[in-house]
């Protein structure tokens, strides 16, 4: 069952043709996501065959199809679709060799639905192409892309291919106006190889310049930094297949964080599979979460909707920039005269200290970075306990990026030992609050998760422009954990991911263009 969330009815608009590099002729657009239930293949060690990787890619593009004709009947402009949404993830290099197609460069100008066999036998790019044809929608999809081979490339794969996890768009045409080959492979993809460059893929469109990337990739300079500091897109398509690792790698409440502190719209859409964590998609603004979907409950697929602006920069609400250490640089030190004592978060060793009282200020430091804490509480409960920690080192674990974080987060018991393991839920609430730190970066992500993975709405914290979060409103918030999330990206080794080749090339950009 397609289940969908439409913030408010709008009629639908006509798509003009537009040339590269001229202003949108819409001044607002409907952008759609859609979390979908991926269905997979059985497991296996030998290849299935070319008609049996079809038969079952069909199956999800089924699934998709109705997805995109209901987004499509709400006035939706563009829909984007998960990575891995089509075929699954679960494959050696031999076994995701069926599922492949060859795709080409979008400057051959190409509608796979009207020359299906242009680029050999190509039948998902054929009906995706259609799909969006047929609805006048763009379609954002990820399937996998297969480029031959041969000795003369020193780094080529000894089966004679590569294989690239890729991103496609289709316009509403059904024209291929976009390929993205994934940069950041995550550790397990072993199945692809990584690219020999960093790719900016950008494409214009009557509602905005759009660029995108995949998955992991979020957290690397090249190419998602690049792509919103360079080249200056309005809106950023993000196909994921993530799944949440708490307390501060869940989906939902980290895309929230990167568009704020990017000030970029951001489409982000998520399988769904509650046996591995993944969940959690949504539309974000700059300024403001626009809808956003977390479900631990069901095994249903999830269609949001939400008007977004085509260029945000030019509207009067686009978010100030922030220099993030301003604050936390001025301010003293304060002195709780406790001992911190250290904990675990996905691999790495934080510096806690404890939160004693039901209002306090604390600071905690890790080598050069120092965290400041001022809060109240609305009480001080004996069966849940809060630390204020501090991270500042190379990640080295599923990826290598470094770090700075400060977060205030409960600890999952009332021992100081399991600070740092996930936590669903809270009954502490906080009256006030603001968390700075004296970071050494310009890319600073904050984020606050409530009591049952919810965010906190915007209208309850702000991030003022010397780089504090903190409270507003007066309301008082069951916190889980709160977080700047700091990327350090001068310190990172060549490339984030891990995986088959580990080529350790400089990344040049490379900028396509519909």
């Amino acid at each position: 069952m397609i289940r969908s969330h439409f913030l408010k009815y709008v009629a639908l608009f006509a798509l003009f043709v537009l040339s590269a590099g001229s202003t949108p002729s819409l001044d607002t657009f409907i952008a759609a996501v859609y979390e979908h239930a991926v269905i997979l293949p059985n497991s296996t060690e030998t290849p299935v065959s070319k008609g049996d990787a079809v038969r079952l890619m069909n199956k999800n593009i089924d699934v998709l199809e109705k997805a995109v004709k209901l987004a499509a009947k709400q006035g939706a402009h563009i829909v984007v679709t998960p990575e891995d949404g089509i075929y699954g993830w679960v494959f050696t290099r031999e076994t995701i060799y069926p599922y492949l197609e060859d795709i080409p460069d979008p400057k051959v100008n190409w509608i796979p639905c009207r020359d299906p066999q242009r680029f050999g036998h190509a039948p998902v790019q054929e009906r995706l192409s259609c799909l969006a044809k047929d609805n006048s929608i763009y379609i954002v999809a990820n399937i996998g892309d297969k480029k031959p081979c041969n000795a003369s490339d020193p780094q080529c794969p000894a089966d004679g291919r590569y294989q690239y996890n890729t991103n496609v768009v289709f316009d509403s045409e059904g024209k291929l106006v976009a390929r993205y080959h994934k940069y950041n492979l995550f550790a397990p993809e072993i199945q692809f190889d990584f690219p020999k460059d960093s790719e900016v893929v950008t494409f214009e469109t009557p509602f905005g310049k759009f660029g995108i990337f995949t998955c992991f990739d979020i957290f690397s300079h090249d190419p998602a930094v690049v792509v919103v500091d360079d080249f200056q897109v309005d809106s950023v398509l993000y196909p994921v297949a993530w799944y949440n690792t708490l307390p501060l790698l869940s989906a939902v409440p980290f895309q929230s964080a990167w568009a704020r502190a990017m000030r970029v719209n951001l489409l982000a859409a998520n399988t769904h599979n509650t046996s591995m964590h993944m969940t959690g998609s949504g539309i974000y603004a700059p300024e403001a979460v626009k809808v956003y979907h977390y479900d631990m409950e069901t095994e249903s697929g999830q269609l949001m909707l939400s008007e977004l602006k085509s260029q945000p920069r030019r509207e009067p609400t686009y978010p100030a920039a922030v220099d993030w250490s301003a604050y936390a640089r001025s301010a003293k030190p304060f002195s709780s005269g406790q001992s911190d004592f250290p904990g675990m978060i996905y691999f790495d060793e934080f510096t806690f200290t404890e939160l004693k009282e039901n209002t306090g200020n604390y600071t905690v430091c890790q080598k050069d970075l120092c965290c400041h804490l001022t809060y109240k509480m609305s009480e001080k409960r004996k069966d849940e306990v809060y630390a204020l920690g501090a991270f500042n080192g190379l990640h080295t674990v599923e990826g290598q990026y470094y770090l700075q974080i400060c977060t205030l987060l409960k600890c999952q018991t009332t021992d100081l030992k399991t600070c740092g393991e996930p936590v669903g839920s809270a009954f502490t609430k906080f009256e006030e609050f603001s968390l700075s730190g004296t970071f050494g970066t310009s890319y600073v992500f904050p984020q606050i998760v409530l009591s049952g993975s919810q965010l906190a709405p915007e209208r309850y914290y702000e991030v003022s422009r010397d780089g504090r979060l903190r409270s507003q409103s007066g309301a008082s918030l069951p916190v889980v954990v709160m977080a700047l999330y700091g990327r350090v990206f001068e310190k990172d080794p060549p490339r984030l991911g891990q995986g088959p080749g580990k080529l350790q090339r400089s990344a040049s950009p490379v900028h396509f263009q519909d």
